[in-house]
């Protein structure tokens, strides 16, 4: 079990209150209370756990108390410890011991109450739980839950909520955003519930409001009020008009640690005609992991600048409601100077009172947790449609007051399923496949389109079950056999209780597939939430099935999944992958068979040209964006004709298979714009960061009197033309830009390009910025420089973090649209003592002939021709060279000469060429007719190969 699991409980305190309780500072402590320390005892060193105190070294099984009770499968221990001022305090530790427990000689073991470890029926009394360290590890959220299935029936596939909502690389927060300031004047209404989740380095965020208008930006200010990043909100489609879906990704760690410690505030704003604001305080809260049900509550006042946010969820046996409160606003200011506050918590029914709770907060922790015992079935009923009405009150002269409807939790996450003959109750390999998509409306109907393929027999059954308790008695919720056919399952179940909304929200519901040949079942798979991508494909498309039956030739395997794909405007491939079913076996050669790729390609392609690999992972998902598709692949993506393909090292030519069709309008290129030389410096700015941040980094850079971060990349103010600089661990890395070779006669300088382009593309540049239209270019999308490169031409690839690589060029196939890098290969040379003209070279050459040392003594003489001094070096009367011109080594296309003192340099003329077909040789100045050239080019092959032949001897 994970860790953030097990913090989710150490910190609660273990006792319950029912409904209607009087009087009192602060309410009972529930699974959902919000995060405190335990307070110690004073004078004494030790542990406040659960409302009790221990001593050091005390041991004890955690007791959550009604309807979880003692958890014997966790033991915990009280340690000393001391602060940095040597004052000695208590830290509780907890260790899940059920994996420790020894394996039972006999083959029937039972588990008897008050024990964790499974013991022999006749041993049980002589057989103690083993010992075991205590150390923080982590523990079972709830009890072990009973289960007598058949050994041959497949428990694996059932994955409980404690399991999938917290793991290592997950945390959640919560905020609650209202126009609430200290201020009398307010300038909104507004109330939004703000979820959150932190997964690796990037911050999901859902966002629902209400009596606001369409938020255009979303800010996350850190605590001394400066902006660390800023959300445009996208005229995007969102699951509902009244929630915003977004990602910040890329977190610096000094951003992370603002979150874990809850010193970041987010404010969303409306336009500027609006001019509406609200904001509130990030937290982590226990509530999120169990929340099925959620309430924003808002005020019927204009500009009333309060509101709050109930969090809710159902007891795992009883029909008790368990529910947190956060507000703010509702209290005034002579309020928060008291430090004692009544209020009353109303549950309604088209605005009658059905329950109602008295209760005291305090002013400084206003948060409000209770739990409403014995919902009557009507209860349930009118909470699973929604129909009931949570409010709150202040008591007194001037009573605020604020309410809110109950719904199912709101979030961006997609409900899916991917059903797996491996997942199956019994399981087997059909490679058959079954994909499924719900949604949850606020009426508590449930929306369900599946689909299914590669079953060899008919499909008797699709029904939505429970966990099955015995090997003969699945329990089944909804059946929906009447709606299938040729292969889908579309419909809605209009009856979900209370109950079954909690189990669905909870990923405690399974999908079940049925035929003629597996009665029981040939598929089945849990219904679990996907995290939000930012995938539109999720919100408009169903996803393309993956099969073993698909692939050529069928597999028939356990595994099955489903893939979202869709091409940008930039052709840009973007995809997510869903994997269910590749489970471990007794074979140790199967103990790799999570590890696998995925590729996409051509339908009936034996070959790998047109074979690209999308992503190697490791566990169910993949996701990622493929930016250098090669054109023939974006034509058979167009067509239908292409595959996503899921391998494995088991089934290593495809486990899983699916057949894409994505309509796209690539044929004629990507629509970015490509008429700018091919390097453009805008693409090397730096990320704008806190300058605060920056110079705190121990790996930033020092540079023309200002910081620059890691990683980033910049046009120096030395040379904003032609050179890029990179900061890499403190070290500054500048490069001069290598221009590409140009195939076109007439070249022409730009003022504000360092490069030079074709006069032709210059032209074509003016009829476009004119006319704004003309056709799309086709190219090479090359990742080094994120730029695309138009059809035939060559570069030196720009690879971060070492600059432009000389010892390799790069060819834009006009073709297929890939490309294509290969390393320069160096001339033979003759010399005995070849040298590296400059670092950066790649090839060396043979060093110049040395030249008598010209006499400066002759040179001062009146009777002979005097001397041309040129950069560093002189030279005689009539002597001619190629200029050395940093940084660009030397120009062998222009010549200069000494006349009697004066340098004369000039240009090599090229003649005019009549051919329809020009090419431009390396190491050549001119342009040639492209036939002219070929025979050039064969000719110097075949001495090549002369020449290879005769050093080996051939």
């Amino acid at each position: 079990m994970k860790t953030c699991t097990l913090v989710v409980v150490l910190l609660l305190n273990f006792g319950w209150l029912g409904s209607g309780q009087a009087s009192r500072l602060k309410s009972a402590a529930l699974p959902i209370q919000p995060e405190s320390e335990p307070r110690q005892s004073k004078g004494m060193s030790g542990c406040s756990f659960g409302g009790k105190f221990y001593a050091p070294a005390d041991t004890w099984h955690p007791d959550l108390g009604e309807p979880f009770g003692v958890m014997h499968c966790v033991v915990c221990h009280c340690e000393s410890q001391r602060n940095h001022r040597g004052k000695v305090f208590g830290k509780v530790s907890c260790k899940n011991i059920k994996h420790d427990c020894p394996e039972p000689p006999c083959s029937n073991p039972v588990l008897l109450p008050g024990h964790c470890c499974r013991s022999c029926p006749k041993a049980h009394s002589h057989a103690p739980d083993k010992k075991v360290d205590h150390i923080f590890d982590g523990f079972e959220y709830f009890q072990e839950k009973d289960d007598d299935l058949h050994k041959t029936y497949n428990d694996r596939s059932y994955l409980s909520s404690e399991d999938i909502s917290q793991d290592d690389s997950r945390t959640d927060f919560v905020a609650l955003l209202t126009a609430a300031t200290d201020s009398r004047t307010t300038t909104s209404s507004g109330v939004a519930c703000a979820r959150f989740t932190l997964s690796r380095s990037s911050l999901v965020f859902s966002i629902t409001f209400k009596r606001i208008g369409r938020p255009s930006r979303v800010k996350f200010i850190d605590r001394d009020g400066n902006i660390v990043f800023e959300y445009f909100v996208p005229r995007t489609a969102s699951p509902e008009s009244n929630m915003i879906c977004g990602i910040w990704s890329n977190l610096q760690k000094s951003h992370i640690r603002l979150l874990k410690s809850e010193q970041l505030h987010v404010t969303m704003l409306t336009t500027a005609s609006q001019g509406e604001e609200i904001h509130g305080k990030l937290m982590k809260h226990r509530a999120l992991f169990a929340e099925t049900f959620s309430s924003i509550i808002t005020s019927d006042a204009e500009h009333a600048g309060m509101g709050g946010i109930a969090m809710l969820t159902l007891s795992d046996v009883e029909n008790n409601l368990h529910f947190i409160l956060m507000f703010e606003g509702l209290l005034e200011r002579r309020e928060k100077e008291s430090s004692i506050v009544p209020i009353r918590v109303e549950l309604l029914y088209h605005h009658h009172v059905l329950r109602e709770i008295r209760a005291n907060v305090t002013s400084h922790d206003p948060d409000f947790a209770e739990v409403l015992t014995n919902l009557s079935n009507r209860e349930m009923f009118w909470l699973s449609r929604g129909q009931l009405e949570i409010a709150v009150a202040t008591e007194g002269k001037n009573p605020r007051r604020i309410s809110g409807y109950i719904t199912g939790k709101k979030s961006c996450d997609t409900i899916q399923s991917v059903l797996s003959s491996g997942d199956a109750l019994t399981p087997t390999k059909t490679g058959a496949v079954g994909s499924a998509t719900l949604t949850l409306h606020d009426n508590g109907t449930l929306e369900y389109q599946i689909q299914v393929a590669g079953v060899a027999s008919k499909v008797t059954g699709v029904t939505i079950e429970t966990k099955p308790r015995r090997r003969s008695r699945r329990n089944v919720l909804f059946d929906m056999t009447a709606d299938y056919s040729e292969g889908r399952v579309v419909g809605t179940w209009e009856r979900l209780n209370a109950r079954d909304i909690h189990m669905l929200l909870q990923n405690e519901l399974f999908l079940n597939v049925a035929t003629s040949e597996y009665e029981e079942g040939e598929l089945r798979g849990q219904i679990s939430s996907l995290l939000y991508s930012g995938l539109q494909a999720r919100l408009q498309e169903l996803p393309v099935p993956l099969a073993g039956q698909f692939v050529s030739p069928p597999v028939r395997t356990s595994a099955a999944g489903h893939v979202w794909v869709s091409v940008d405007e930039n052709c840009h491939l973007h995809y997510e992958i869903v994997v269910s079913g590749l489970r471990k076996s007794d074979d140790v050669t199967l103990d790799a068979h999570l590890h696998g790729f995925a590729e996409i390609g051509e339908l009936h392609d034996s070959s790998r040209e047109h074979k690209r690999l999308l992503k190697g992972f490791y566990g169910s998902q993949a996701e990622g964006v493929l930016k250098d598709l090669s054109m023939e692949l974006l034509r058979h993506l167009d067509k239908g004709t292409a595959f996503i393909q899921v391998s494995t090292k088991v089934n290593p030519r495809g486990e899983i298979r699916g057949r894409v069709h994505v309509p796209n309008s690539c044929e004629s290129g990507p629509a970015s714009r490509i008429d700018d030389a091919h390097f453009d410096l805008t693409l090397f700015e730096e990320v704008k960061l806190d300058p605060e941040e920056i110079k705190k980094d121990p790996s930033s850079c020092f540079f023309e009197g200002q910081f620059r971060a890691h990683g980033s990349r910049w046009a120096p103010d030395y040379d904003k033309k032609c050179t890029v600089c990179t900061c890499q661990k403190r070290t500054v890395i500048c490069d001069p830009i290598i221009c590409p070779v140009l195939d076109c006669a007439n070249v022409v300088h730009l003022e504000d390009k360092c490069c030079p382009v074709c006069e032709e593309r210059k032209q074509e540049k003016g009829v476009k910025q004119t006319g704004k239209s003309g056709d799309q270019m086709e190219g090479c999308y090359f990742e080094g420089d994120r730029k695309i490169h138009p059809p035939g031409t060559t570069w030196h690839p720009f690879v971060p973090p070492f600059g432009y690589i000389k010892c390799a060029v790069c060819t834009c196939r006009a073709a297929t649209g890939e490309v294509h890098c290969e390393k320069v290969n160096c001339p033979q040379l003759t010399c005995s003592n070849p040298v590296r003209r400059s670092p950066s070279d790649c090839c060396k050459e043979c060093p110049a002939e040395e030249k008598t040392p010209i006499d400066l003594a002759e040179m001062m003489q009146a009777d002979g021709p005097r001397a041309c001094k040129f950069g560093k070096n002189w030279y005689l009367n009539n002597e001619s060279w190629h200029p050395e011109v940093p940084p660009f080594g030397e120009m062998k296309c222009i010549s200069c000469w000494c006349d009697d003192g004066v340098t004369k340099c000039q240009r090599e003329q090229c003649p005019l060429l009549t051919c329809s077909k020009i090419a431009r040789r390396e190491n050549k100045c001119c342009p040639e007719c492209k036939a002219d050239a070929d025979n050039v080019e064969e000719v110097e092959q075949l001495k090549e190969e002369e020449e290879k032949k005769q050093n080996w001897g051939y």
